[in-house]
């Protein structure tokens, strides 16, 4: 790794990463993280750099510090590369976590050592590391990771922690339109317990979030981790960006399936990109660069509708979820690649292309059209009403 070039920053810590590689320099003075860091074009001017910093910016090696963040020495450490593959700690395996534990096993030799499986169920756990541990390339018994079972009071000693539990789910054929955000109720304090045990343990990994409603339930998490016993934020908790929630891989995974069908939406393939939860205020565009708000709209309409086609099969839509927004995501991630993820802009939780470098968490950014960035805001807008 470069040496890293750094700036300080001075925000409120609860409205961004407390660390960031820095993608331009109006990213440095604004006062808050919000969507318009992924149009910088959109922030006020930034700090005049010197040409150290100026050759730091292009070489990718400069590094953004908030140092009104309590723990931002612990921002730095956890943004620096960690040799060696990563012990990952999944809590709950029903039928969107042992999905995911399946493709992990199968798919992320190279970065993942070992995955611990927690859930209430004994019985649950004892089935799937029986499963996992008789799964194996013959003469090769060491080339993909080890399943074993853990403890709740082990669940935070790994570098990811994988949040896959849900209270309830509503039924197929319940009519129940908007099925994430009635998990929301149910699955907040479930998250907030966890969080606050991250807390307690003082967790220095990722803390993942899969079940739904995504976005939501980060916020919350991050929230619950960093109020003090007196009730109050004291940002001694996880960071900002320990947390992302996956949700919008499967999204991503959607639009693109209904692009090589239909060739009205094929530019999507090569120039589209997704943005915002999993679920409604999802913002689907067809092209960056030729942007057409109809077909956006529509292919949005399609890539939200996808799960409740599967629903009317008399299915539960989770295979697709589990794969393309929780495997799929968390090896790119581990790889420090591009993947789809939520993250904190400006307090919420906000989903866009983003990936963990030794400079720090780094955002895409682009420059986006007029009407698309006005869905982005109508998002955030959205997406702060929920808690």
């Amino acid at each position: 790794m470069m040496e890293r070039f750094f700036y300080q920053a001075h925000r409120d810590p609860a409205l961004g990463p407390a660390v960031w590689r820095v993608a331009d320099p109006r990213q440095l003075t604004a006062e808050t993280a919000d969507v318009r860091w992924l149009d910088p074009r959109r922030l006020e001017p930034g700090p005049e750099l010197s040409p150290e910093g100026r050759a730091a910016l292009t070489a990718g090696r400069f590094t953004g510090v908030n140092v009104r963040h309590p723990r931002y020495e612990a921002a730095l450490n956890f943004s620096a590369p960690k040799a060696g593959r990563k012990r990952v700690h999944l809590l709950a395996v029903g039928d969107v976590g042992g999905t995911l534990l399946t493709a992990l096993k199968l798919l992320g030799g190279d970065v993942i050592s070992s995955i611990g499986i927690c859930d209430l169920n004994e019985k649950t756990v004892a089935r799937w590391t029986a499963e996992m541990g008789q799964i194996a390339w013959p003469w090769d018994y060491e080339a993909l990771p080890e399943v074993e079972a853990v403890g709740p009071d082990r669940l935070f000693d790994c570098d990811v922690f994988i949040f896959a539990a849900t209270k309830a789910v509503p039924a197929v054929g319940s009519g129940v339109r908007d099925v994430r955000m009635a998990q929301l109720e149910a699955n907040r304090p479930l998250v907030e317990f966890f969080a606050r045990r991250a807390r307690e343990r003082e967790f220095g990994g990722l803390f993942i979030v899969l079940s739904d409603p995504v976005d939501p339930l980060c916020q919350a998490a991050w929230r619950a981790s960093n109020t003090g016993p007196d009730g109050r934020v004291d940002h001694l908790g996880l960071l900002p960006e320990q947390v992302q929630g996956f949700g919008l891989g499967v999204m991503n995974a959607r639009a693109a399936y209904f692009a090589k069908r239909d060739a009205r939406f094929a530019s999507f393939l090569t120039e589209g990109r997704i943005f915002g939860p999993h679920g409604t205020g999802l913002v689907v565009a067809n092209s960056i660069q030729n942007y057409d708000g109809g077909l956006s709209q529509e292919l949005t309409r399609l890539t939200l509708e996808a799960n409740l086609r599967i629903r009317d099969l008399g299915f539960k839509p989770y295979v697709a979820p589990a794969v393309s927004s929780g495997a799929m995501q968390l090896l790119l991630a581990l790889r420090g690649e591009w993947h789809c993820g939520s993250v904190n802009l400006g307090g919420v939780w906000f989903g866009c292309r983003n990936r963990f470098t030794p400079y720090g968490l780094e955002l895409e950014t682009l420059e986006l059209p007029d009407g698309l960035f006005a869905r982005l805001r109508e998002t955030e807008r959205t997406l702060k009403t929920l808690l």
